[in-house]
């Protein structure tokens, strides 16, 4: 059909495209990018070297007996260079470097979240689009149906509450597909709000709710997820911050030291000094710190183990349903849906030579529209749990996403 002119045509998007076009513009990705950028200058803080200081001191000298000292002015510079613990710095950099591990992972976690909530979306969107057709069909047949009854009423075949009975049927039908076309728009509008508006309000997805689904087996999934879900890498490179926190906490009980050089001139000497400054850890030996970095070690590790046992379970609780919605789906197109069809349309028949009811007519198209119901239900579901595995090993469309 050509583009009328002046407008624009309408844009086509595969599920894939979908989610590498929300992955790009949707602020929680953006947001997590600068986190990185962020950890990665907490390196660099990390790394760093502590600055010298210099201290200048002048004023004027008076002797207390002026014959023997005239008045003179006299001035001292003084460099100190603080000696950093090498056990202290190495345990505070590598704490910074868990620290952009940790966010690396966030934004995998972040989009392997975003990723499947797009592709739940997506494929809610077909769905909702899918039962406003089938609404929409009810509602035709349910409209040529009461001209049928019509017909027969005014011909005297059949009882005027037939007629009423069609027409309240109508009635529900159309208020039915109005829901369904209601629901389709906002399924529309919720990929728009998760894609942050890059999608223009007339797009298309060029998917199916019958796409099919590839996925290695549970084995192979048992032990893939653990190794790659980022959620559990985070945790993981939260925990080696936590641990490698304890060890700067003990590292920096050592003795501090600071290395001093000073010169002292006046009118009649020039002294110069070097010196050490040694802070010693005799009174506190920062018990309290060192005990919050191991309770928080431990807290850190305590909810890594939890969250990868529980993952675990998520997977299998996913494959399950995986394969709960494949047996449905399987049921209903293995002949119950043609079933219910052919009882329809024998009903159908049966009703304009007047050997059933309408109430049988209608009996019959409500478990055929239940069946059409189910079965897009079924479908839907089976490409949720799909989403949901990919989500767990952060599968997802990662082209051209830096």
């Amino acid at each position: 059909m050509p583009t009328p002119t002046g407008a624009l045509p309408s844009e086509v998007l595969t599920v894939h495209e979908l989610q590498r076009l929300g992955l790009k513009a949707n602020g929680l990705v953006k947001a997590a990018h600068f986190q990185i950028r962020a950890a990665e200058a907490g390196v660099i803080g990390a790394s760093a070297y502590p600055n010298p200081q210099l201290t200048f001191m002048a004023g004027p000298q008076h002797a207390r007996i002026p014959q023997a000292l005239p008045s003179n002015s006299h001035r001292q510079f003084t460099i100190s260079q603080p000696i950093e613990n090498p056990f202290l710095r190495s345990a505070r950099i590598g704490s910074a470097e868990a620290g952009v591990d940790a966010s690396h992972a966030g934004l995998e976690q972040v989009r392997a979240d975003l990723a499947a909530q797009l592709r739940v979306a997506a494929y809610e969107m077909v769905l909702r689009q899918e039962v406003a057709r089938v609404e929409a069909s009810v509602s035709e047949l349910m409209e040529e149906i009461r001209r049928r009854v019509k017909v027969r009423v005014d011909v005297g075949e059949a009882a005027r509450f037939e007629l009423i009975r069609a027409e309240t049927e109508v009635l529900a039908a159309a208020s039915r597909r109005e829901a369904a076309q209601l629901n389709a728009q906002r399924a529309r509008i919720a990929l728009i709000q998760l894609t942050a508006g890059a999608l223009r309000p007339d797009f298309h997805i060029q998917g199916s709710l019958t796409d099919p689904v590839d996925l290695p087996s549970l084995e192979e999934l048992r032990e893939i997820v653990p190794a790659v879900n980022p959620e559990v890498t985070r945790l993981q490179a939260e925990w080696n911050r936590a641990s490698l926190r304890t060890k700067q906490e003990r590292a920096a009980v050592l003795p501090s030291v600071t290395v001093l050089l000073s010169n002292f001139q006046e009118a009649q000497y020039t002294s110069n000094l070097a010196g050490v400054n040694v802070t010693i850890p005799l009174f506190y030996r920062r018990r309290g710190e060192i005990d919050a970095a191991v309770a928080d070690s431990e807290r850190a590790r305590g909810i890594l183990e939890f969250r990868r046992f529980e993952i675990g379970q998520l997977l299998e609780s996913a494959w399950q349903a995986k394969q709960i919605a494949q047996r449905r789906v399987e049921m209903f197109e293995g002949g119950l849906l043609k079933e219910a069809e052919s009882a329809l349309e024998v009903a159908q028949a049966a009703y304009r030579f007047g050997e059933r009811g309408l109430i049988e007519v209608l009996d019959t198209q409500r478990v055929l529209r239940g069946l059409l119901s189910d079965l897009l239900q079924a479908r839907f579901d089976l490409q949720a749990a799909v989403a949901e595995i990919d989500r767990l090993r952060a599968h997802y469309p990662k082209e051209d996403l830096e």
